[in-house]
C-alpha cells in the first residue's frame, strides 16, 4: 500500500510527488492526459515561483524567459511597476510554455524514488470508510493510501465528491494563444497587461521569440464567440496590433471556464486539497503556478515522515496555507473590483506611477516575494508621497491622459 496518492499530474501535483519521494515516502501519482500537453494558461512563473523550481534543482531545466514586472495599459495611459529587491529570492519571474514545465515536473516526479507515476489514468472518486479517506478509484478500482492529495485542478473531481465544493458566483472565462514575433523584433522586459471594456489581455515573453496571449473576461458579456471576441479584442489595443504585425500564430486558441474555485475546507480526514484544487480566486494577478509551487513546498513541512491516522498536522496546514495566500487574495480581490471600475483603476495607475516605490512592493506581493504590512516606509517616501499626491490632484487637461474606455 502506497504512503500517498495523488490526483493530478500537474504543477502541484508533481511537485508535491518529488517532495514525498525524495523523503522516501511511496508515492502514487495519477494523471488523465499525456505529456507533452497543451494548457490554457497565463505562463508567467512569479519570482517565488522561480525560488521554488531552483531548490527543486529543476530550475535549469524548465529554462524560461525572464521578465523583471508587470507594465499596465488604460486608454493611453502606462504604469510600469518592477519586482522589488528580496534577499535570497529572484528579482525576476519566467515565461515558459506550460507544457514544458508540466513535462518537466511530471518527468522528475516518475524518477524521484519510490513514485510510481500514471498517465492515461482516471480517477473517479475518494475510498472512504468510517468518515476517513483511506484512498481512491482509479479506473473503477480501488487503491489504498494513509493520506490522499487532490492536485486536480480548479475543476476538481475529487473537491466536488467530498461535498467541499462552493458555487463560484462571478463567471469568468479565459482564452489563450501563442505566437511567435516577427524576426528581429525584441522581447519585452514585463508581462504587458491591457485593460479594456469588460475584459484584460495578458501578452508574457517566452522562449524562442514566442509571446503568449491570453484574455481574461466576465463570461456575462460574451455576445459573441470567445475566438471572435479574442480576436477583435487584440486589434482593439494599438500598441498590441502592431507588437503583433508579421507575427505567426502557433497554437489554436483555446479556451477554459470558470477561472475560480470554492471550497469549504481545504482538508477532511485522511484528505488534502493543492494548488487550484484547494480554491483559487482568479488568475488576474497571474499567480497560480507559483501559488501551486508555494503550497506544495509549505505541506512538505508538515507531512509526517511517518504516516497514520493522526491527522491534526492537516488543520495545522491549513491554516498555515491560509496565512500563506492571505495577502495575495486581499490584492486580487481589489485587482477585480478595479477591473470593474476602470475610472478609478485610472486614477490608481496615476498614483502608483507617483509612488514608485509602493507600486513595486504590489508588484512584490503578487510575485509572492512581499507581505502588505511589511512595506519599508521611512522619511524619504514622505517626499515621494507628497510629490506623487500633488501629481495626481493637478489638473489634467492632456488628451494623452484622458481615459479611452467607458
Amino acid at each position: 500500500m502506497a504512503d500517498v496518492l495523488i490526483s493530478g499530474g500537474g504543477v502541484a501535483g508533481s511537485t508535491r510527488a518529488i517532495l514525498l519521494g525524495r523523503r522516501g515516502l511511496k508515492v502514487e501519482l495519477f494523471e488523465r492526459c499525456h505529456f507533452p500537453r497543451e494548457k490554457p494558461c497565463g505562463e508567467g512563473m512569479m519570482p517565488a515561483g522561480v525560488a521554488v523550481l531552483n531548490r527543486l534543482g529543476v530550475g535549469e531545466e524548465v529554462g524560461g524567459a525572464p521578465f523583471y514586472g508587470v507594465r499596465y495599459h488604460l486608454g493611453n495611459h502606462v504604469t510600469e511597476g518592477r519586482f522589488p529587491q528580496t534577499l535570497g529570492l529572484p528579482v525576476s519571474g519566467r515565461g515558459q510554455r506550460r507544457k514544458h514545465l508540466d513535462e518537466v515536473l511530471f518527468r522528475t516526479a516518475a524518477n524521484a524514488p519510490s513514485v510510481i507515476a500514471h498517465t492515461g489514468t482516471h480517477v473517479d472518486g475518494p475510498l472512504r470508510e468510517n468518515g476517513r479517506v483511506v484512498g481512491m478509484f482509479v479506473d473503477g478500482q480501488p487503491h489504498r493510501a494513509a493520506l490522499v492529495v487532490a492536485a486536480d485542478g480548479v475543476h476538481s473531481r475529487l473537491r466536488h465528491k467530498m461535498g467541499l465544493n462552493v458555487p463560484v458566483r462571478r463567471k469568468r472565462f479565459g482564452i489563450c494563444a501563442h505566437f511567435r514575433l516577427a524576426k528581429g523584433l525584441a522581447q519585452a522586459s514585463c508581462v504587458d497587461v491591457f485593460l479594456g471594456r469588460g475584459h484584460e489581455l495578458y501578452v508574457t515573453p517566452l522562449p524562442g521569440g514566442e509571446v503568449l496571449v491570453a484574455a481574461l473576461a466576465d463570461a456575462r458579456r460574451l455576445g459573441e464567440s470567445a475566438e471572435r471576441s479574442f480576436r477583435r479584442w487584440l486589434l482593439a489595443e494599438p500598441e498590441l496590433a502592431k507588437r503583433l504585425e508579421g507575427a505567426k500564430q502557433t497554437t489554436p486558441v483555446l479556451a477554459t471556464s470558470p477561472l475560480a474555485a470554492q471550497t469549504r475546507n481545504g482538508v477532511a480526514p485522511g484528505f488534502v486539497l493543492l494548488g487550484d484544487a484547494a480554491g483559487f480566486l482568479d488568475p488576474i494577478t497571474g499567480g497560480g503556478m507559483t501559488q501551486a509551487l508555494m503550497t506544495a513546498e509549505l505541506l512538505d513541512r508538515y507531512i509526517p515522515d511517518r504516516m497514520s491516522q493522526d491527522d491534526s498536522w492537516l488543520w495545522e496546514f491549513e491554516r498555515a496555507r491560509r496565512a500563506l495566500l492571505f495577502d495575495y487574495g486581499i490584492l486580487t480581490r481589489m485587482v477585480l473590483w478595479l477591473a470593474d471600475h476602470p475610472r478609478l483603476g485610472q486614477r490608481l495607475l496615476w498614483i502608483m506611477d507617483a509612488l514608485p516605490s509602493f507600486f513595486s512592493h504590489l508588484i512584490g506581493v503578487s510575485g509572492g516575494v512581499r507581505r502588505f504590512a511589511a512595506f519599508p516606509w521611512n522619511h524619504s517616501l514622505d517626499f515621494e508621497i507628497m510629490a506623487g499626491l500633488k501629481r495626481v490632484l493637478a489638473p489634467r487637461s492632456s488628451k494623452a491622459d484622458s481615459l479611452s474606455i467607458d
